[in-house]
């Protein structure tokens, strides 16, 4: 029988192929797409999903020992930096393997435990690994929309 971190783990990469799928296809050009109104590209997505990775394994999780500079976090938009797909596509890799680590270092126990963070109050482990799952999923879909039909 596995064990709710086995479980909560193979839910969340299974949920991450909605994006990794995506990244074989995308060009560096498509990098720069947008769908106005908008003002996100799909090179400040995948550096966004990247972000918000770390500082899960970071705020939730408590990989203390991660230094974190959520560059997308902290502009609030895109500042048209995100040109690299190589980085952009690196630096997912670490953020991946980051929270994976540390995920799986959780105790069935821990899944209950309460985390507090300025973006989304008091959760238990479980309620916020939910949103890292969901938000993930959530941007995959706006960087297909926008290399399908964004300029």
């Amino acid at each position: 029988m596995k064990t709710q971190t086995e479980l909560f783990l193979e839910l969340w990469i299974e949920s991450r192929t909605r994006f990794t799928n995506q990244l074989p296809q995308i060009t560096e050009k498509d990098l720069l797409k947008k769908l106005t109104p908008s003002v996100n590209s799909v090179g400040f997505l995948i550096r966004h999903i990247g972000d918000v990775e770390l500082l899960f394994a970071k705020n939730v999780f408590g990989l203390k020992d991660l230094n974190v500079s959520a560059k997308t976090v902290i502009a609030k938009h895109d500042t048209g930096e995100w040109t690299n797909l190589k980085e952009l596509v690196d630096y997912c890799d670490l953020s991946f393997n980051a929270l994976k680590s540390i995920i799986e270092k959780q105790t069935d126990a821990n899944w209950v435990e309460s985390v507090e963070t300025k973006e989304f109050g008091l959760k238990t482990k479980a309620e916020a690994f939910g949103r890292i799952v969901s938000h993930t999923a959530y941007h995959a879909g706006q960087i297909a929309i926008i290399n399908k039909y964004g300029s």
